[in-house]
């Protein structure tokens, strides 16, 4: 900076002009140097530290009191809340908050009733009773686990009438047979007061795909009509090609689920369904499929799984009744193939096969079975299917049951407390035979179990084998009959027949305006 001093004439009383061209320093401004020191201060100081870090710390509790000191302020400077003088809106009276109540706009489940009714005005006269309807019809479903009665009552029938309609339907059907979910088309007529329940004009109901009955009241008195309905019975043929997922494939050619899982299920005895099913392979279903003449349908249980394979042996299994079980069988006739034994009892081994002391006789001899341990009436079950062929004492064996099974296989069961089973009686595996005891040349109680092939003993603990069921004579020809029948079926559904009311007569259109009405 430079300053300029000028003397002018007669500002001091003399004539001369002093000229410094030097610089000349001003002082720094004080406010410069606290605000820079005040910006400094608070940089080292750090007023509004995070508190949720170092808590307790010196510059913690600094910061704290910084947002203590502010929270203060606020509060201090702060105006308040003051109400507004308002004069008070006047009280509704009771026809006026009626009024209102019927035109807001709420949920129907919250107690609204906007549509139903209108609060009364000056200009309406109010009714003492409202008439009735002549009728009421109603529409119900049969609850899951829920009775018949049960849905009767939920629609108001009377307890009369409900029991009357429930005794004709047991008449055509078990009532408890009718499927959760069936719908129940119900009218109700006139009644002669308030106080009693309308009585039962009509029941309608589809009981079975092939059946629905009507119970009308006619002179006073309820009766039951039975409408037959034609039903197709021809199995349902689902094929296609696996690609990328065999259960994608299946359910896009119409398989429900349910059947497909029974399907993989057949399939998995067989091969890995994960590894060795190809995507050009072709699977092959058929399920028991009834289609009324309604239109309505059902689908039953898995008849036939096939799986032509591009690389491999094809499947082909169907389902088939053998000695009252079903189970599936190749093409050739071979049946399913499962191990054999199961345990026969639940214990511990207490003594295995072979030559032992005998703790009884005083000698070593030959253990021709294992003993197993267990408390005095355990259940003991056959290891597999079979016939028995002895049951009774059997000297040292005490109680004994024998039991003969396929490929010249046997066993035995010893020193029972019970019997439960008789010779020539059929027996399936993991049924009951008898009890444990200690009958016999016996310590304590235990099962002696003994296996035979081709009447001689051998270890059971190394046994180790499948049994697998084969179809011969009569019995083959039939199975390979309907396996014939089976593969001849179209693919899908099979062609319906006209199903008009000349063909099936007027109880069939009957029904199906009953079957259209329930869905």
């Amino acid at each position: 900076m430079f300053q300029k001093i000028e003397f002018q004439p007669g500002s001091t009383g003399g004539s001369a002009a002093l000229w410094l061209n030097r610089a000349a320093a001003l002082p720094v401004a004080r406010t410069v140097r606290l605000r820079e020191y005040a910006e400094s201060w608070a940089q080292d100081v750090d007023l509004v530290p995070d508190l949720g870090r170092n808590i307790g710390s010196r510059t913690w509790c600094r910061g704290l009191a910084t947002c203590t000191a502010l929270c203060a302020t606020m509060l201090l400077l702060s105006p308040g809340i003051q109400p507004v003088p308002a004069a008070p809106e006047p009280e509704l009276t009771r026809d006026h908050f009626d009024q209102y109540r019927a035109q807001m706009v709420n949920a129907l489940a919250l107690g609204g009733d906007s549509g139903f009714r209108m609060g009364p005005t000056d200009a309406v006269s109010p009714l003492a009773q409202t008439p009735e309807r002549p009728q009421i019809e109603l529409d119900a479903a049969l609850g899951t686990g829920g009775s018949f009665a049960r849905t009767l009552s939920r629609s108001g029938v009377s307890d009369r009438d409900a029991e009357d309609a429930l005794a004709l339907i047991a008449s055509a059907v078990d009532p408890r047979s009718i499927p959760a979910g069936t719908r129940v088309r119900l009218v109700l007529g006139r009644r002669p007061n308030r106080d009693v329940p309308r009585p039962l004009e009509k029941l309608s109901v589809r009981a079975r795909l092939e059946l629905a009955l009507e119970v009308t009241r006619e002179n006073g008195a309820l009766s039951l009509r039975r409408i037959p309905i034609a039903v197709d019975d021809t199995p349902l043929r689902i094929r296609g090609t696996v690609g990328s997922g065999l259960y994608r494939a299946a359910r896009a050619a119409g398989a429900d689920p349910a059947t497909i899982q029974a399907y993989l299920k057949v399939l998995a005895t067989r091969l890995d369904i994960g590894s060795d099913v190809g995507s050009s392979d072709r699977f092959d279903i058929v399920v028991a499929h009834r289609r009324a003449a309604t239109g309505e349908s059902e689908t039953g249980q898995l008849l036939f799984a096939g799986l032509e394979r591009a690389r491999g042996k094809a499947i082909t299994m169907l389902r088939w009744k053998q000695d009252g079980r079903e189970q599936w069988f190749e093409a050739s006739g071979v049946g399913e193939r499962r191990n054999l034994l199961a345990q026969p009892v639940a214990g511990r081994v207490s003594s295995n096969y072979g030559k032992r002391f005998h703790p009884i006789l005083g000698y070593a001899r030959m253990h021709a079975g294992i003993d197993i341990a267990a408390a005095w009436g355990t259940p003991i079950y056959a290891v597999t299917d079979g016939r028995i062929t002895m049951a009774g004492w059997h000297g040292g064996h005490g109680k004994y049951v024998r039991i003969q099974h396929a490929g010249n296989m046997a066993t035995g069961y010893a020193h029972m407390s019970r019997i439960a089973a008789a010779v020539g009686e059929r027996v399936r595996r993991g049924q009951v035979i008898g009890y444990v005891g200690s009958t016999g040349l016996s310590t304590g109680p235990h099962l002696h179990y003994e296996l035979y092939r081709n009447g001689a003993t051998v270890n059971p603990s190394s046994m180790k084998f499948t049994q697998a069921a084969q179809l011969s004579g009569a019995a083959l020809s039939a199975f390979r009959a309907r396996l014939a029948e089976l593969r001849r079926l179209p693919t899908g559904v099979a062609a319906a027949k006209p199903a008009t009311e000349t063909a099936l007569g007027p109880e069939a259109s009957k029904a199906k305006t009953l079957a259209s009405a329930a869905h």
